[in-house]
C-alpha cells in the first residue's frame, strides 16, 4: 500500500511558475514508476508526465513539453513537477500516481495509487 500526498498548488499569473511535490509513504517508493495527471472542470483526467523508477527516463504530454519538468528524489520518497510558462489552460487539479506495471503507460487505469490532488489556477 502506498499513500500519496500532493502539495504546492496555488494561484499564479500566466507566465509564472509553480513546483508541485508528491510525497509517498512506505519504503517501496523506488519500485514505482511515478506520473502526474490533471483534471480540469468538465473534462477527463489527462496524462501530464511520467518518470521511471530510477529517474533516468521521463515522458511528457505534448501540451506541456518544454515547459514542465518531472523529477524524483527516492531518498525523500518524493516526486516533483516543475511548471514554467504557465498558461490559463493549465488550470486543473493535479494528481500524482504510482504505477507498478511492467510497461510504462499514460492511461489512468494502469496506475495503482493516487493522491488527493492539488489545485492549480492560472489567471490571464
Amino acid at each position: 500500500q502506498v499513500q500519496l500526498v500532493e502539495s504546492g498548488g496555488g494561484l499564479v499569473q500566466a507566465g509564472g511558475s509553480l513546483r508541485l511535490s508528491c510525497t509517498a509513504s512506505g519504503r517501496t517508493f523506488s519500485s514505482y514508476r511515478m506520473g502526474w495527471f490533471r483534471q480540469a472542470p468538465g473534462k477527463e483526467r489527462e496524462f501530464v508526465a511520467r518518470i521511471s523508477r530510477s529517474g533516468g527516463n521521463t515522458y511528457y504530454a505534448d501540451s506541456v513539453k518544454g515547459r514542465f519538468t518531472i523529477s524524483r528524489d527516492n531518498a525523500k520518497n518524493t516526486v516533483y513537477l516543475q511548471m514554467n510558462s504557465l498558461k490559463p489552460e493549465d488550470t486543473a487539479v493535479y494528481y500524482c500516481a504510482a504505477d507498478s506495471s511492467i510497461v510504462p503507460s499514460t492511461r489512468t487505469y494502469e496506475y495503482d495509487y493516487w493522491g488527493q490532488g492539488t489545485q492549480v489556477t492560472v489567471s490571464s
